[in-house]
């Protein structure tokens, strides 16, 4: 199944993008489904119908979801949630905050994801689009994986290894210690919610199958921020595969005050074009209405993607790879926009670390890195490297930090 992201700043039209290329897909023949993620849904209004969080049928091949979080979450957790709900209570907390204290960080977000794996296994589809919230929720959302399975999994092996073995012997003592044991249904909803995290990371970085397109409108604040989602997406291990610039004004059309704003929006193409390539980039024009229903989403598909198969990997760079020297390891990253300043990188155990601002990318090196220190990392072009020298000749540089 294909899987294509679409995320940007509020407001620059990705949710009409994603939609529109949902159309595309399923008037291929590909069974498409278009799901959103941003809190603040606005694709019913896309398609000018209901939506609800279960997948709609919009025509022949296409049907559209609006996830409901709170939905999710009761129908994924309810059981953890309950046991350990009922057991704060009884030791006086209170019970709204009992609620709230059974519910991990994003817990909420993270079953949109998981709704992804279970259509993918499912085989219902062949095209999956996902348009999501605003770029800072999407890195948000796409890191969840990685972060709340350490949670999943802590509460799993404690409930493995110290609860269940005392739960039989506790339930004996007394019927009240009996009341804190709990059941085995809820083991098996931790079990099942951890098994439903794993993979969903390997399915969003599959380079062959998964791929993010960012939508940006030709204005300072909005390139900004494209920059940093490529240079965190790239962090990440996911692939970029298009980027969109939106709501160009047309030159053809005297336009008396936006003029002045034409001048501007070529300013900022012609930057948006030296700064993103070699990735693909499409522009589409202001329309005069707004792109509701399937016939605009039809004439936005069309000035996207022409005789383009939406579906088609559109570029093939690896934002990451490991390269083998005579002595030496390197790992590459290609973060074109970061700042060198605010990187940091280091090593603990076999894990490599890379931080940039407030984005941290924990990644799990190779038996033969194990226990090496990384040299100075620095930028060749684009890439940031990190090299690793593994003579017994070479020695460890620094303190792994750089």
């Amino acid at each position: 199944m294909r899987i294509i992201t679409f995320t940007g700043k509020g407001g620059v039209g990705k949710t009409s993008i994603a939609a529109a290329t949902a159309l595309r897909l399923s008037e291929l023949g590909m069974r498409t489904l278009v799901l959103s993620t941003d809190p603040a849904h606005s694709l019913s209004d896309s398609f000018n119908v209901s939506l609800s969080a279960e997948p709609t049928k919009i025509k022949d091949n296409l049907s559209a979801i609006e996830v409901n979080a709170y939905v999710d979450l009761k129908e994924n957790w309810h059981v953890v949630q309950k046991y350990y709900a009922n057991l704060f209570a009884a030791q006086g907390m209170p019970n709204v905050m009992a609620d709230e204290m059974t519910v991990l960080p994003g817990m909420e977000e993270l079953f949109s994801l998981v709704r992804v794996k279970r259509y993918k296994m499912s085989g219902q589809y062949d095209a999956l689009v996902l348009d999501t919230a605003p770029t800072g929720e999407t890195l948000r959302l796409l890191s969840l994986p990685d972060t709340l399975a350490w949670g999943i999994k802590m509460i799993r092996n404690v409930d493995k290894f110290i609860v269940r073995p005392l739960a039989r012997p506790l339930s004996r003592m007394s019927d009240k210690l009996s009341n804190y044991v709990p059941s085995q249904e809820v083991f098996d909803s931790v079990d099942q919610v951890y098994e439903e995290l794993d993979g969903i990371r390997e399915i969003l970085t599959d380079q062959n199958l998964s791929s993010v397109r960012l939508v940006m409108n030709p204005e300072k604040m909005a390139i900004k921020e494209t920059m940093r989602a490529l240079t965190y997406l790239n962090l990440y291990g996911f692939k970029v595969d298009m980027v969109t610039v939106n709501k160009l004004l047309s030159e053809d059309e005297d336009s008396g005050y936006l003029e002045k704003w034409k001048a501007v929006q070529k300013r900022y193409l012609n930057e948006i074009n030296s700064a993103f390539e070699p990735l693909p980039i499409k522009t589409l024009p202001m329309y005069d209405n707004e792109v509701v229903g399937l016939d605009a989403l039809n004439r936005l598909a069309n000035d996207l993607y022409g005789d383009t198969d939406p579906s088609q990997m559109l570029y093939h760079e690896d934002p990451m790879r490991f390269i083998r020297h005579d002595d030496s390891y390197e790992v590459q990253i290609k973060l074109q926009f970061a700042n060198p300043d605010d990187i940091d990188v280091w090593v603990s155990g076999d894990e490599l670390f890379i931080q940039i601002g407030n984005q941290r990318k924990v990644m799990t090196l190779p038996l033969t890195l194990t226990g090496v220190e990384p040299g100075d990392a620095a930028f060749k072009g684009k890439w940031l490297s990190i090299p690793f020298p593994v003579t017994p000749q070479a020695s460890p540089v620094g303190n792994g930090r750089g």
